[in-house]
């Protein structure tokens, strides 16, 4: 399976990736207004990728529930600076974590490579795939039920495993039938979070391995997350070793890419739990 993103190409199977979180922005649940100075995000993202990223996701509209949006301007304005210092002095893809087909250019032109697209499922018109097609530009098609401001009000489905799925099938017939984007260019995140319930979360989890049939990249975010804090009376700061228990059974599940905000407490757990497998891999075939 491949992941094209650019000049960049990840070929699976391969150790899962580790995608860092810079979020330059006021109002993110966890970290908002640590780095919302460009040089402070620059060296944070330098930081993420000397402790093992592989990918840097950028964004700076907060996604968070119940966060107001940002206008485009005020967008370009946080994250622009940060895209254009870093592409220059490193050597793995950079994702612009955006919604807005504006963005989204302007961040390809100064050297991101990958598009986390936060609206994808919600999206009604073809800009943004038409740009994924023309620039070559990964595209993580991310699912959520409404929007920031909105999306956790009563987040409901009959079936959340399948109606996801139903999602990521007819949207990646549109990407390729109506806006060209070959598969190679895209990976699938369930949007843990993002207009679901706790149990809706646990329920996606658990059913990871039938996102798999499409064979694309399967991208998974649990880092810090309030399904955590929900189930556990967490506080944020508090919610890494849960985090690090979803992504075992995330990579167990079939995930590919791990979105953290936790680089090397992540990646550890990532490489212990992809040699556990390995070894029951072995084993199976022995007894088999």
């Amino acid at each position: 399976m491949l992941f094209r993103a650019r000049q960049f190409e990840f070929r699976f199977p391969r150790p899962a990736l580790v995608m860092g979180i810079v979020n330059v922005t006021p109002d993110s649940f966890s970290d908002g207004g640590k780095f919302f100075d460009p040089e402070a995000a620059v060296a944070h993202a330098l930081k993420l990728i000397a402790e093992g990223a592989d990918i840097l996701d950028v964004g700076g509209e907060s996604t968070r529930p119940g966060a107001a949006p940002v206008d485009e301007a005020e967008e370009l304005r946080r994250v622009i600076p940060v895209i254009a210092k870093l592409a220059p002095q490193i050597k793995i893809p950079i994702s612009v974590d955006t919604g807005k087909p504006g963005v989204a250019r302007a961040a390809l032109a100064v050297g991101a490579s990958i598009i986390n697209d936060v609206a994808a499922a919600t999206r009604t018109d073809f800009a943004m795939w038409r740009l994924v097609a023309e620039s070559r530009a990964g595209y993580v098609l991310m699912h959520a039920q409404g929007s920031p401001a909105t999306m956790q009000q009563n987040p409901a489905y009959a079936d959340v495993v399948r109606e996801v799925g139903e999602c990521f099938s007819a949207r990646l017939d549109q990407l390729r039938n109506e806006a060209g984007v070959p598969p190679e260019q895209v990976m699938l995140d369930p949007g843990l979070g993002f207009g679901k319930t706790p149990a809706h979360n646990l329920q996606l989890l658990a059913g990871l391995r039938s996102f798999t049939k499409w064979r694309r990249p399967l991208l998974v975010g649990v880092s810090r997350k309030s399904f955590i804090g929900n189930l556990l009376a967490a506080p944020v700061a508090e919610r890494l070793p849960a985090a690090l228990a979803c992504t075992a059974l995330a990579l167990a599940g079939g995930a590919h890419v791990v979105r953290t905000h936790d680089v090397p407490e992540t990646r550890q757990a990532m490489r212990m739990t992809e040699a556990v497998l390995h070894a029951a891999a072995v084993a199976s075939k022995k007894i088999s």
